[in-house]
């Protein structure tokens, strides 16, 4: 109140100066016992009756508990208790003990700064002499927190699907009724918002193929060809479910026949630098994760597989769903249950010794009836082809005028070799033959030769 007053009159005193800092509201007792004493002892007065101060509230000294031990933790050095009783009382505080791990210390009313234990040990700090404290680090070592691996499996799956040339897409976690209709998804599966912003935004995504096929439409008009993929939430009203997703799709503009084994061989490399070895594609099973949606184009998709479990879809998406949303190019898309992609991922790796032995390369070249399976094919060439069958790629499929209708063209890359010793072109030939004789034995298969 007095600064307020000497600010906006602008008038500084000897009183301003001294009672904008809150003097002692006790030195009164102080004064009028000094004056007493100067007025018996220079002028030879006499004292008529007692001093006499009339305040409204008697202001009593502040009480405050120190612990023993908190000097010490919070200045960075030992302290002992008898140094900080040395120092207090220096200063004028009062100290008693108040049990075996506290001073009970009474503070001059004229110290109205002093109100914590943290302002005593600022009085300890400042008196014993910052420049005395030695600098010492700290004792405490830094643990790293626990590994998440929903978060470390997404950036290795995210690092792998960038190195084979793949964007990284964020969509909304919202769809609306348009693309509801779109896929046909029933809405009795849909999580419906209670406040939507708008109808664009009505429903949580079931699937993450919404977004991703937006982006597909959308990068087709500046791009001849879309890889993007995207990894997150979605969600079900099928028990509240939520899970994380990862899903991917490839579209070019013209022809894209191969699209499919393109994207197959990209699962097969994510996978693999995940851990995970024992892959296998099956026939999709009518299910309700798949066949009421109609998203898959008929005979053109697959269900994903480790070992005997279930984790994901590849295929091509249907064309009246791609109609629907103005799409005119072909599209691919895999569909992965990430949450079960966590469990099975493994950072150890087999380790297998270099073959110094040359391999051998041989091509084969099979026609077949449309709707053969690719499976079935070279299941018989790693069974007729014995040990030193090493690999077998599909490289080329093909369909044309050269071709009769319903037929097929299907190349395959085999590589020979053996551990133990250098294949002669004889060995390779008589294996190769094997496999031939053994591909003739269907009377629908004929090996262009």
């Amino acid at each position: 109140m007095v600064r307020r007053a000497s600010q906006k009159l602008k008038i500084r005193t000897d009183a301003s100066s001294r009672f904008e800092n809150q003097p002692d509201p006790n030195l009164i007792d102080f004064a009028l016992s000094r004056v007493a004493f100067i007025l018996q002892k220079v002028a030879g007065g006499k004292l008529a009756q007692g001093k006499v101060d009339i305040y409204p509230k008697k202001v009593l000294p502040k009480k405050i508990k120190l612990e023993i031990n908190y000097p010490s933790r919070l200045l960075g050095f030992e302290i002992s208790k008898a140094q900080c009783v040395k120092i207090l009382t220096s200063l004028g505080f009062i100290c008693r003990d108040s049990g075996p791990k506290h001073i009970l210390v009474e503070c001059p009313t004229r110290r109205v700064d002093v109100c914590l234990q943290e302002d005593l040990i600022e009085e300890i700090g400042r008196i014993f002499g910052y420049n005395n404290i030695q600098s010492i680090f700290p004792k405490s070592s830094l643990n790293p927190p626990q590994r998440n691996d929903s978060f470390f499996w997404q950036d290795c799956a995210k690092k792998v699907l960038k190195e084979l040339g793949f964007c990284e897409a964020y969509n909304y976690s919202f769809i609306g009724e348009k693309e509801q209709g779109c896929l046909d998804w029933p809405v009795k599966n849909l999580l419906e918002i209670e406040n939507p912003i708008s109808s664009l935004n009505r429903y949580l995504r079931p699937s993450l193929v919404f977004g991703l096929l937006k982006n597909v439409k959308e990068n087709l008009k500046n791009f001849q060809e879309v890889k993007i993929f995207e990894v997150g939430n979605i969600f079900r009203n099928e028990k509240i479910q939520e899970k994380i997703m990862l899903s991917g799709v490839f579209a070019k503009k013209g022809k894209n026949s191969e699209g499919f084994f393109e994207l197959k061989g990209v699962l097969e490399e994510l996978l693999n630098d995940l851990g995970i070895m024992d892959i296998w594609f099956d026939d999709i099973k009518a299910t309700p994760n798949n066949s009421i949606y109609n998203l898959w184009q008929e005979n053109r998709s697959a269900e994903i597989k480790v070992a005997s479990k279930e984790v994901g879809f590849l295929g091509e998406i249907a064309i009246q769903v791609l109609e629907n949303l103005g799409i005119k190019e072909r599209v691919f898309m895999f569909d992965l249950d990430f949450d079960k992609i966590i469990k099975l991922a493994n950072e150890q790796t087999e380790y297998e010794p270099i073959v110094f032995h040359p391999a051998a390369f041989r091509d084969l070249a099979v026609v077949v009836p449309l709707g053969t399976k690719v499976v079935d094919i070279l299941n018989i060439i790693n069974a007729s082809g014995g040990k030193i069958v090493k690999d077998v790629d599909l490289f080329d499929a093909y369909t044309g005028l050269e071709l009769e209708e319903g037929k097929e063209n299907l190349a395959f890359h085999i590589i020979y070799q053996d551990e133990n010793k250098t294949l002669t072109a004889k060995e390779v030939d008589e294996e190769h033959k094997k496999i031939i004789k053994a591909l003739e034995e269907n009377p629908e298969w004929e090996i262009r030769k």
